[in-house]
């Protein structure tokens, strides 16, 4: 028996995978932090970047998007030590608030940068399936595939591996749960099959997932499990404005045979899914 999946929902799916990613949620001055999934301030502004749209431009429309995000793999959290100003002239080091120079041996600054190291996620953006919904859906896609700037997870120092755009689908939640996992099969495999998370902007309960793959140990997605801070409202450099939403989880269990392991092999198993269960039933390729 499967949930039921809404039938007035579209939406694009997406692979972010890369050496290495940066969601920054609580970053201040010198310490720049990372979440352990994407955010949706990061996902949207990457939207808005690939349609070029300026930082002081509305994104209303893109943050009306829903978003759900499966851990692949939740990759390894690191730290890199950066130092700013360091054996400049006085008048070239840092500048600080007030306009001034920073004197001596306070003229270097040191900053320490979170990331996730070697890290997967598939990520689907749905929305009620209206006329001007799919016209915004379709030219997402088309600058996903063509972005006016570059794109990047999270941070400008962070370029996504392979394809990043899967493509459209009347069904992005259903090919969420199915699409292969890029990690490896646990070693010590489980009848039940292996845990993976999902994450997302509201109750998680319309996840079109067969009755024996949930998790009875975790969340179920019913209610929030805290709060973020990632709601964008205004990307304009000197007035950033973000609004806190509720955080969903849920945990399935998904069968041994669906993660495809590592690189190429992973990439072949991908597309092997997208040429046989997604295009030839929605006819778009990224």
């Amino acid at each position: 028996m499967t949930t039921p999946l809404p039938v007035d929902e579209q939406g694009l799916l997406l692979r972010l995978t890369g050496p290495l990613q940066s969601w920054g949620l609580h970053s201040h001055f010198n310490e720049r932090d990372t979440a352990a999934f994407p955010t949706r301030s990061g996902i949207i502004g990457m939207l808005a970047s690939a349609l070029g749209r300026r930082r002081g431009q509305p994104v209303d429309d893109l943050a009306a998007l829903h978003l759900t995000v499966r851990t692949d793999r939740p990759g390894v959290l690191t730290r890199d030590l950066h130092t700013v100003g360091g054996g400049l002239h006085a008048k070239a080091t840092v500048t600080t608030a007030e306009g001034k120079k920073r004197p001596g041996d306070t003229g270097t600054l040191l900053t320490h940068r979170h990331y996730l190291a070697d890290a997967a996620f598939t990520v689907a953006l749905t929305a009620p399936r209206t006329t001007e919904n799919h016209a915004l859906i379709n030219s997402c896609a088309q600058a996903l595939r063509n972005p006016r700037w570059p794109l990047h997870l999270g941070r400008r120092s962070c370029p996504p591996e392979g394809p990043l755009l899967l493509g459209e689908s009347d069904d992005a939640l259903h090919h969420l749960i199915h699409l292969p996992i890029a990690a490896l099969p646990p070693r010590t495999p489980a009848a039940e099959g292996a845990p993976v998370e999902f994450l997302a902007d509201r109750p998680l309960t319309s996840l079109p997932a067969p009755a024996h793959t949930a998790s009875k140990t975790h969340e179920d997605g019913t209610h929030a499990s805290g709060e973020l801070n990632d709601q964008p409202v205004s990307y304009h450099p000197s007035q950033r404005v973000y609004r806190s939403r509720p955080l969903y989880r849920r945990t399935l269990l998904l069968p041994h045979t669906q993660f495809a392991g590592l690189g190429t092999q992973q990439l072949t198993a991908l597309g092997r899914y997208l040429d046989t269960r997604l295009h030839t039933t929605e006819g778009s390729r990224p």
